[in-house]
């Protein structure tokens, strides 16, 4: 019996400046064992997910996951460029954690509501890649909402913020400083993976990141345990 699995997310499960960690995932399975969706769109904040639900509720599937709220928390972070992504992503108020959390619970409520699916909220990636860094700090406060949202309201938390963690200590990456991502380091990158044919995880080793291509967007080691959090969730199936 083949599992049906939504992943509803961000730029991170779009997979255009990321590895694909669905296809990371179903990789992991027998042919046939998991058919995967994604809904998602670049630069999305959880209420733009929030907008996107209808899609998911109208051919429910048997798992639910949601990776979101990087925006948000790059979003508290000193030169985020705040008001151009409200008017970008059509945000109708300045994201801030207290609305993260409402967002997100009207989520996973509306989920509960109208699916019979199981729900998995992710923790963030790490941000950057120094774990003392305002960057990584906000992920991991933005992290704790999450678990907080899934607590209250009966769905499960899958530990990706925990597991990067502990890979970005035991590994102690060079501390290459965290820097927002702009509109043309975007364009950059995909200019050297589309044009110049370089891989994402080689543009992470030029620029001296484990995890990353641009401290944001994943390469196959970060993608990698994405596909690996989820994994331990999904349900085994037989038959």
């Amino acid at each position: 019996m083949t599992t049906r699995v939504a992943c509803l997310g961000d730029s991170l499960t779009r997979a255009q400046l990321s590895v694909d960690y669905l296809g990371l995932l179903e990789r992991r399975h027998p042919p046939g064992d998991v058919r995967l969706t994604r809904f998602s769109g670049n630069g999305d904040f959880v209420h733009n997910l929030s907008q996107r639900l209808d899609a998911v509720v109208a051919d429910p599937p048997d798992v639910i996951t949601v990776l979101i709220g990087t925006n948000d928390a790059r979003a508290s972070l000193p030169g985020y460029p705040v008001e151009r992504a409200m008017k970008r992503r059509r945000l109708p108020r300045r994201p801030s954690a207290g609305w993260f959390q409402q967002c997100l619970g009207a989520v996973v409520e509306r989920l509960r509501a109208e699916t019979d699916a199981t729900i998995g909220l992710l923790s963030l990636p790490v941000l950057g890649q120094q774990l003392d860094g305002a960057a990584a700090q906000a992920s991991q406060a933005y992290s704790r909402m999450i678990a907080e949202v899934a607590a209250t309201h009966s769905a499960a938390y899958l530990p990706l913020h925990e597991r990067q963690t502990e890979v970005l200590s035991r590994a102690d990456p060079p501390p290459v400083p965290y820097r927002e991502l702009t509109p043309a380091a975007g364009v950059g990158v995909l200019v050297q993976h589309a044009v110049l044919r370089r891989s994402l995880d080689s543009i992470s080793r030029r620029r001296g990141l484990l995890l990353t291509t641009d401290h944001i967007h994943q390469n196959s080691r970060g993608a990698a345990l994405v596909a690996e959090v989820i994994d331990t969730f999904l349900p085994t199936r037989s038959g």
